[in-house]
């Protein structure tokens, strides 16, 4: 399938930000309309080449880096969607291109290279935006890549960029105030006598954040009137009456259609039901109960999803290709994707044990709703299911805690 089309150049050296100081002028304006204030710990003699690992929220994040590292300049890893249809400019401000949650060797040669030219190699090892402004899954493997490149090891975390852009709806919010600290966490000299371990440690330490958390105990206030809309793709489930796929949001509320439970979401980011117990004022611990949901059907072997799915493939930078429509298959085994594209079947599988987690969209692009792209080294597919009811966050849920299980490590 798709034999003849010419794929993404991924071997292709990284070019040293040609467009820098364009970058920090706009990267100084966006910052300071959020009134983003800047903590620098260990960082004092600090010079690159330097591995930086950041949390990631929002688009905001890079603007947020830029201000933190100015004057020196960087690489960092974007999805291939990034760079379509211009791929010119996102290599000429350091955009280096990596499908997500793939192991690819050309990475190795690309940090190489940055490092070589005396860069700053970013890294975002959360490999997506955050559902709820939490830590996502940082695996071992980054805190080993300082270790083999024998350079400090570096920390950019963000506090309030989910607030600013949450993923479940990305319009920019008027909220001033928002804090990152940018931290030396292991010197060169630390890399090299640490083991991996003990630079892992450190460096799950420092991306641990909670903006939910964080927005509550600032004194912030969020006084978007559409602060809960889109809420309801990441807390799928009623916590009330357990129902699944029957959650709605508007405004500054999350409603169950199903029992009728409504909850508000006040000025603190904290949710307050209209009637009755509220379940989880912090909405990260509503999504954490998901999350037990689902290992649980996991454990008990009973995690299954299957549905019709419409089709986009993304073998390059110059657009998505309509495959059509196919079906997808997510259960105990991994994600297995089945189609005909041209008189040709095909099939996509990718194994749970292999696959700590899966990058999901909600209404992706405005184009055909939610979807989970699956990714190999040579191809990513956009895949949108076309049942009436299912959750992507639930399948990225699922996918996770499939590799725990699968990996033994509970």
């Amino acid at each position: 399938m798709l034999d003849d089309i010419k794929r993404f150049d991924t071997k292709k050296p990284p070019t040293r930000q040609k467009l820098r100081f364009l970058m920090k002028i706009i990267a100084g304006i966006t910052t300071s309309k959020q009134g983003q204030i800047i903590h620098k710990v260990n960082m004092e003699g600090i010079k690159p080449p330097y591995i930086l690992m950041g949390n990631h929220n929002s688009y905001y994040d890079l603007m947020v880096l830029e201000k933190a590292i100015l004057p020196n300049r960087c690489n960092y890893i974007v999805a291939i969607d990034g760079f379509i249809k211009r791929e010119w400019l996102l290599r000429s401000i350091g955009g280096i291109c990596k499908r997500k949650f793939t192991n690819d060797v050309n990475l190795l040669r690309q940090i190489r290279k940055v490092i070589n030219n005396g860069d700053i190699m970013v890294i975002y090892p959360e490999a997506r935006y955050s559902l709820c402004g939490t830590k996502s899954i940082v695996p071992k493997s980054n805190a080993a890549l300082a270790k083999a490149f024998k350079v400090p090891l570096v920390a950019l975390t963000t506090h309030g960029d989910h607030i600013v852009e949450p993923f479940y709806n990305p319009k920019r919010r008027k909220i001033k105030g928002l804090e990152a600290t940018l931290e030396c966490i292991a010197t060169k000299e630390e890399v090299e006598k640490l083991s991996v371990d003990e630079l892992d440690a450190r460096l799950q330490k420092v991306l641990e954040y909670d903006d939910y958390a964080w927005l509550r105990d600032s004194g912030i206030l969020l006084t978007d009137k559409d602060r809960a809309k889109g809420l309801h793709k990441v807390l799928y489930q009623c916590p009330h009456c357990g129902t699944e796929y029957e959650m709605s949001s508007e405004g500054i509320q999350i409603k169950c259609n199903h029992c009728g439970k409504t909850y508000e979401m006040d000025e603190h980011g904290v949710l307050k039901a209209l009637e009755g117990e509220t379940e989880f004022p912090h909405i990260p611990d509503w999504y954490e109960w998901e999350r037990s949901n689902v290992r649980k059907e996991v454990r008990e072997g009973k995690y299954h999803f299957e549905c019709p799915v419409r089709v986009d493939a993304l073998p390059n930078a110059k657009g998505y290709i309509d495959l059509g429509m196919g079906t997808l298959v997510h259960d105990m085994n991994g994600f297995t994707l089945k189609g005909r594209y041209k008189d040709e079947d095909y099939e996509v599988t990718l194994l749970a044990k292999d696959h700590y987690s899966v990058h999901i969209e909600y209404e992706y692009l405005g184009k055909f709703g939610d979807c989970v792209d699956l990714n190999t080294l040579n191809d990513t597919f956009y895949v949108y299911p076309k049942c009436e009811k299912f959750s992507v966050t639930k399948m990225s849920l699922a996918c996770e805690e499939l590799y725990k299980y699968l990996n033994n490590e509970e």
